[in-house]
């Protein structure tokens, strides 16, 4: 089969793995979307609310941290299958929680299988995919995922709006709890899965006999900084790593205070989640562009022009009026950059870049350092983004693109010349 047909056959585990960033979007964005639901159906002080965000984006920070952990414990597969179940739980004691420390012990469950689950899920296509270009495109499909968590909160959010105490939010993480419940009886019963893992074994065992290497998972991090290429893939580890934090804070503070931001342009709450879901399809129609070559040499075209995009809309801001239609069409703008490149090729680039036994642990500590720095970012980015300072805090921001911009390109640099490199010794 080509690799069209192979990447058809393969889309399953792609599915399974990329409602693990449904699940991930999904808790960031229902816990969002229903705090004010809980506070009053909980009667929880402004402080308590204030635990419960921290406590979740820690706990998924946390979680990064651990992939490589957990797979080593428990084997790749086997952690793949499981972490939705403590997810599941975790969702599952909000829904029944009666109290503050209930819910508040429900969030950090969930975060922390959350922080897990999504390197292990990007790893288990990587391990399993037959070949790097199916890899590419498999990996760079689950970002779709991702924005259709985000889809199904809000609506579900605004569905349950009316609900009288705390049963709206209930529902909401009830219907998380089915949704990861439902993937991990699929991810662990699914015969057609059974057999991918079985040829991703043999495939990477043959990659094994090629190279006459072998890296044990307790080793994930030290191929960095000992032994052949590890000049490479120290640049490659540092160029991905600067580019993903530099990206990711400009990123995280529009995903948490676009709505903010709007309102304090003097839009009205409705006109910004309208906003926001309206410019959301725009971010899914672009990463849906993006898979479609992720592949391909074209992503680095999408790369550059995607970065461009992104400096422009921030710099746009800087200089602009600041009324509300500027602000619009400048975070529109942004939604379309910033979804060809960023969190989808950041993933590409992780998964392709080091060895698939390197791989969760890698990917996991960078998420997880980003996802702290994104947590300490966010104390003072309420202020950063009121009208009398924003001007600066966009010059700054489009200070942080071109450093991410820079790079990126680095990373695009280090793998060209390593596909000239093995091109070389082939032909010698």
């Amino acid at each position: 089969m080509d690799n069209k047909q192979l990447t058809a056959e393969y889309r399953p585990l792609a599915a399974a793995a990329g409602i693990g960033s449904i699940l991930g979007s999904g808790i960031i964005v229902g816990l969002s979307a229903t705090i004010t639901v809980w506070q009053k159906g909980l009667a929880l002080t402004n402080g308590q609310v204030g635990v419960i965000s921290a406590a979740l984006t820690f706990a998924i920070a946390i979680g990064g941290f651990l992939p490589g952990s957990v797979s080593k414990a428990f084997g790749l597969i086997r952690s793949f299958n499981w972490t939705n179940f403590f997810y599941a739980l975790g969702t599952l004691i909000c829904v029944f929680t009666p109290n503050y420390l209930v819910l508040l012990l429900g969030v950090i469950i969930t975060g922390l299988a959350s922080g897990i689950d999504l390197p292990l899920s990007l790893t288990v296509i990587s391990h399993d995919a037959p070949n790097e270009k199916v890899s590419s495109s498999l990996v760079s499909s689950t970002q779709i995922y991702w924005q259709i968590g985000i889809f199904i909160s809000y609506i579900c959010s605004f569905i349950v709006s009316k609900m009288a105490g705390a049963t709206g939010a209930r529902v909401v993480f009830g219907i998380l709890t089915i949704i990861a419940a439902v993937t991990w009886l699929w991810r662990t019963n699914s015969a057609k899965f059974k057999k991918f893992h079985a040829d991703g074994d043999q495939f990477r065992a043959a990659e094994e006999h090629k190279t006459d290497t072998k890296l044990s998972s307790s080793s994930a991090m030290k191929v960095l900084f000992s032994g052949e290429g590890k000049s490479r893939y120290l640049g490659l580890f540092l160029g991905i790593f600067i580019f993903y934090i530099f990206w990711n804070l400009l990123a995280n503070t529009f995903g948490q205070f676009q709505t903010f931001t709007l309102v304090q342009a003097h839009a009205s709450q409705t006109f910004a989640t309208g906003a926001g879901i309206v410019l959301n399809f725009v971010g899914l129609a672009a990463v849906t562009a993006f898979s479609s070559v992720a592949s391909s040499p074209k992503r680095n075209t999408f790369f550059v022009i995607g970065m461009i995009i992104q400096a422009a809309a921030m710099f746009g801001l800087a200089i602009s009026s600041h009324d509300l239609w500027p602000i619009v069409i400048a975070i529109g703008c942004y939604n379309i950059g910033n979804n060809i490149a960023g969190e989808a090729i950041y993933k590409v680039w992780t998964q392709e870049s080091f060895p698939v036994e390197t791989r969760a642990s890698i990917q996991g500590f960078m998420n997880g350092f980003s996802r702290f720095a994104c947590g300490l970012f966010a104390f003072v980015t309420p202020s950063l983004v009121m009208p009398n300072v924003i001007r600066y805090t966009m010059f700054g921001f489009t200070a942080l693109i071109i450093i991410g911009f820079i790079a990126g390109l680095c990373v695009i640099a280090l793998e060209k010349s390593t596909v000239l490199s093995n091109n070389a010794q082939r032909s010698n």
